[in-house]
């Protein structure tokens, strides 16, 4: 039996990140015990992408003579193996061009188990190689074909096999077979290889019930009890403060007519290695310390009189100030630099982030995540940045890091991801020559990725605010198409359409700010149920790309609106008048069949939703559940004690959904706010049932006065 391909890939890998190598050879016989590789052919897959120029194809000799019957099949005889090198001269090339990848084939099993016969005799190191079978992933995409031989499956995928029974036209076929399935099986839910295991568990149990033994599965979890953890340990610092935090604030700043002379003094003067440079459009550049040594390095005491906008560094390298630390480090590490700029949400400098600010950060080599996402140019490189948050929240609950602080840094990523999937789709539709944005536009985050909150079982939740233009006109069908693209590099990558269709690429979340305003008057004013279910995740916008102003001028008419009018948000209770504790009568947590409990519906929800009728009733524009409760109690709404209650009862229950969620991906399954109440130590269970006994105060404070 082969190696399992998560062994070689993290299990939460999604697919389309995959770096596969698809492989096939050719023998002297069908029998994988006896039979000789004569040829090997194999060509590189990285997510849904075949790189065609990246292939191998080598003959070898076998060492035995080929039977007449097998050159009449794959047309290799023993004239043809003459001065070829055996498998044993063979293996360090092959072994080289697959590297990391898993390999892909067709009835792989055959293939790997002549391959390992080979090594054995060739006496060279043998460790086994991560396998995915097509055949196996046809079944999956498609239960009901009735052909899954390579020509059948080339035929229903309408594939053109050229050069079949050669190794390579056979793992070229097999490679346009592969990347046709990918998007079939993320049709049916699989996006990652943990998920992918569980659907081969789930066909090898089907199978074996059909034919009454137990069938090979292929790439499985057997004999595997955990998942390797990554070989450094993550520190926790830079995932816990922002760079708000640590920045020096205000900026220094400089005309760009003052003399280097002149900055010097003033560095002097503040006692500082940088100073921001302002033309008189308001564009600012950086000149550091280093700049001032090469100038009068290379131009002498003359240096001294140049204007500073002569020697400022553009663009200005930035980054935001309510961005975690790590993103700082990881954007001066990729670009080499020392200093950046600090912007606020509306993009104005607000400070500057030095290695000399950060030096409280003891482990830089020890991050998981530095600045993949921004550099990121496919779905592929997008998805293995993703890949790796899972890992990351593992480590820093094991860091003890407070549950809703690491669903800070998850939303982070997510409106990160978000924002990085919009520019490559604003890349590639200029390149397909629809031009770039017609108007002013931005994307916005919603639900709980906008509240910063989201855990790892995150759908899309997205929208589009523009400047100007009608519905289904000119403007809204560019962003239309933007929204499309955009939405599916997040589908991809393991992020994965909103059930309820909340995403930009729908037109009732696509619309210009004066659109958005008569939505938004509608919301107020009919208080419709159907517009009740979309309000609650609009007022948790944040905008991720583009122009904010636009998102911002939004959301303060919204806020300003529903604050006025009560029935508003006696409308908004209304789902609380539905909740229903999950505690049993003796206290006790009521579960399902499975033996779990939804934490979503059963104290989540009641909780973000008090919060936000909350936030409305004090007129306190905040995004985050903790801020919008405890603005309830500097309006004399509600006591402090109880408020810190209630956001202690909401940090557990997040750590407790985080946690499961985290198992559940390991074990590829559907991640959702179903935790299983066994899997809970004691302890644990009893804050459980704390954190579930302070929600009836909270949805009692929201509805006050409003029955």
């Amino acid at each position: 039996m082969s190696k399992t391909p998560e062994a070689r890939s993290s299990l939460l890998t999604p697919l389309v990140s995959l770096r596969g190598i698809v492989l096939d050879t050719e023998t002297t016989g069908l029998d994988a015990r006896a039979a000789r590789v004569v040829q090997v052919g194999a060509v590189t897959v990285v997510g849904e992408r075949i790189e065609r120029t990246l292939a191998f194809d080598r003959l070898v000799d076998p060492g035995v003579p080929i039977p007449p019957a097998s050159t009449a099949i794959h047309g290799i005889g023993d004239a043809d193996v003459v001065g070829a090198a055996s498998f044993g001269e063979l293996w360090p090339e092959l072994t080289a061009f697959i590297g990391d990848g898993v390999i892909v084939g067709h009835t792989i099993d055959f293939d790997l188990g002549v391959l390992e016969r080979e090594a054995q005799l060739a006496g060279v190191n043998w460790s086994g190689l991560g396998a995915l079978d097509i055949r196996r992933l046809a079944q999956i995409a498609n239960p009901s074909l009735a052909n899954y031989s390579l020509d059948g499956l080339c035929r229903w995928l309408e594939v053109t096999i050229e050069g079949r029974h050669t190794a390579l036209g056979d793992a070229m076929a097999t490679a346009e077979v592969y990347v046709r399935l990918l998007p079939m099986l993320r049709q049916r839910g699989i996006r990652t290889l943990a998920e992918l295991h569980l659907a081969l568990h789930a066909l090898a149990d089907r199978t074996a019930k059909q034919e009454g033994a137990l069938a090979a599965v292929g790439p499985t979890l057997a004999g595997r009890d955990e998942v390797p953890a990554p070989a450094a340990r993550v520190d926790s610092y830079p995932y816990i403060h922002r760079v708000a935090d640590v920045m020096s604030s205000p900026p220094l700043t400089a005309p760009d007519s003052m003399t280097l002379r002149e900055g010097m003094r003033l560095l002097v003067k503040r006692g500082a290695s940088s100073v921001f440079v302002m033309d008189e459009a308001g564009v600012a550049g950086i000149v550091t310390e280093r700049d001032v040594l090469r100038a009068i390095d290379a131009d002498g005491p003359a240096a001294l009189e140049r204007p500073l906008g002569e020697l400022r560094k553009l663009p200005l390298q930035v980054v935001r100030s309510d961005a975690f630390i790590y993103r700082a480090i990881g954007r001066m590490d990729r670009l080499g630099i020392r200093h950046l700029g600090v912007v606020d949400a509306t993009g104005a400098l607000v400070g500057a982030v030095t290695t000399r600010n950060l030096l409280r950060h003891r482990s830089t080599t020890a991050m998981m995540i530095g600045d993949e996402t921004v550099l990121a140019k496919s779905e592929a490189e997008l998805g293995n940045a993703w890949a790796k948050v899972p890992a990351m929240a593992a480590r820093l609950v094991e860091e003890g890091v407070e549950p809703r602080t690491i669903a800070a840094v998850i939303s982070s990523e997510i409106c990160i991801l978000t924002r990085r999937a919009a520019q490559i789709a604003e890349e590639r539709m200029r390149e397909a020559g629809r031009g770039g944005p017609p108007v002013a536009y931005a994307v916005l985050v919603l639900g709980s990725a906008g509240r910063g909150e989201s855990l790892l079982a995150a759908d899309q939740d997205n929208a589009i605010v523009y400047a100007s233009g009608d519905a289904g006109g000119p403007e809204d069908h560019w962003f239309e198409e933007l929204g499309r693209h955009m939405t599916d590099i997040l589908d991809a990558i393991g992020v994965p359409f909103c059930k309820g269709g909340v995403m930009a690429r729908n037109a009732q979340w696509r619309r210009s700010v004066g659109a958005w305003k008569e939505v938004v008057d509608g919301w107020v004013t009919r208080q419709r149920p159907d517009d009740l279910l979309n309000v609650d995740i609009f007022f948790d916008m944040r905008p991720v790309h583009g122009d904010s102003r636009l998102a911002h001028e939004v959301w303060a008419y919204a806020y300003e609106r529903a604050s006025k009018v009560p029935s508003f948000w006696r409308a908004l209770s209304h789902v609380l008048g539905n909740w229903r504790s999950v505690l049993g009568m003796f206290g006790s947590i009521r579960t399902d069949q499975n033996g779990r409990v939804d934490l979503k519906m059963g104290g989540l929800l009641p909780i973000v939703t008090a919060a936000r009728i909350l936030s409305l009733k004090t007129g306190v524009m905040a995004l985050a559940t903790p801020d919008r409760l405890r603005a309830a109690v500097e309006k004399g709404i509600a006591s402090g004690d109880q408020i810190e209650e209630i956001i202690a009862a909401h940090s557990t229950i997040l750590g407790a959904t985080l946690g499961q969620q985290l198992v559940d991906g390991q074990a590829g399954k559907p991640l959702g706010p179903r935790i299983e109440v066994k899997r809970l130590s004691r302890p644990a269970r009893d804050d459980l049932k704390d954190a579930l006994t302070s929600i009836p105060g909270a949805v009692d404070l929201a509805r006050e006065g409003m029955l």
